[in-house]
């Protein structure tokens, strides 16, 4: 499983309401530079009908809601459908099942269905370099516990054993030249923040808000894996991580379409680096945010996106080697297992 599994999944109602969609255009209209239609997309031609099914993790979404919401995919000539599941596993299904045309999900999930189940997918461009985690203390043990080595004899939660946080947490222990069999690994799920500030266990890997939450409670943060400073020293690079696949038998004869889909996503990325936390937020359907501080959400999608989000589509394939690397260790995928054949970088570049 990837962090955007079902635990972690916001899912909205089928239907995105008129008056969401409208309010998050209107609030970033004021920061998007005027776009002139691409042939494809010129008046007088119907708009191509594209469904792309997403594991509806809020900070893996951003860049697709940005292009949603500003009508930057309707500026390409794509009429497209986010088709929200939970997680990113039941993504990849529905696009290997045939029920959605692409699908949006963290890479680990990609290269499990194409190492493991033999899936004919294709991955033809990125939204996201870093993984969504970080491995910290709790605020009991953060004086104890200041590198990672000295996670051993220690107890640190994980969502679940095989999980991607799990297996990166097996990653950074290797790196760090930790003998992990003296690590105690619990079994948590994603909701760790209560046992971390109450010191039931030692250590734990979090997301968002949860990190910022503990930091100002005085925890210790090991590994941020969404600074790509963090990921620069502990993974040696920028982690690839979310991105668009699509079936592979349909890849030449989607190939316009999906180059229209990459220029619109690469102008996404271009704004949301401009855009305040108000809009950032407003982008997104009003049913995923429901119940969230959106203010604290918001600023960390400001203080985070430089790092989180590309500054292109180009897939990194040095930076997807990393993510094979760090599932072989936890034994998600065979250690002779090749992935030469998923990416493909003809679309976006290399």
């Amino acid at each position: 499983m990837s962090c955007c599994d079902e635990s972690t999944a916001r899912v909205p109602a089928a239907e995105v309401s008129r008056r969401s969609m409208f309010k998050g255009a209107a609030l970033i209209a004021s920061v998007l530079p005027a776009v002139h239609p691409t042939p494809s997309g010129a008046q007088g031609k119907p708009l191509k009908q594209v469904k792309i099914a997403y594991c509806s993790q809020l900070l893996c979404g951003v860049p697709y809601e940005v292009a949603r919401s500003a009508g930057l995919f309707k500026q390409h000539g794509l009429d497209v459908e986010l088709v929200y599941t939970r997680g990113g596993n039941p993504a990849m299904q529905a696009l290997v099942g045939g029920a959605v045309d692409y699908a949006a999900t963290a890479l680990d999930v990609a290269i499990q269905a194409y190492a493991n189940v033999g899936a004919d997918i294709r991955r033809f461009m990125v939204t996201g370099r870093l993984p969504l985690f970080a491995l910290v203390t709790a605020p009991k043990t953060a004086e104890q516990i200041r590198s990672i080595k000295d996670l051993e004899g220690k107890t640190v939660a994980v969502s679940a054993l095989g999980n991607a946080d799990h297996s990166l947490t097996l990653y950074l222990l290797k790196q760090a030249g930790a003998d992990a069999a003296k690590v105690q690994f619990a079994t948590m799920g994603v909701n760790l923040l209560e046992a971390l500030r109450q010191g039931q266990i030692d250590a734990g890997v979090v997301q968002e808000p949860a990190l910022t939450l503990l930091s100002k409670s005085g925890a210790r943060v090991l590994m941020n894996a969404m600074d790509l400073a963090d990921a620069r020293k502990y993974l040696g690079g920028s982690y690839e991580f979310m991105g668009v696949a699509v079936r592979g038998k349909e890849f030449a004869e989607r190939k316009p379409e999906m180059a229209e889909i990459a220029k619109a996503l690469t102008e996404a990325l271009k704004t949301l680096r401009t855009m305040s936390g108000d809009q950032l937020v407003g982008a997104l359907p009003k049913e995923m945010t429901a119940g969230l501080d959106t203010k604290q959400l918001g600023d960390i999608l400001v203080e985070r996106r430089d790092s989180l989000y590309p500054e292109t589509v180009t897939i990194d394939l040095d930076a997807a080697q990393r993510v094979a690397q760090s599932l072989i260790a936890g034994g998600l995928i065979k250690p002779d297992a090749s992935i030469s054949g998923l990416h493909d970088t003809t679309i976006a570049g290399s």
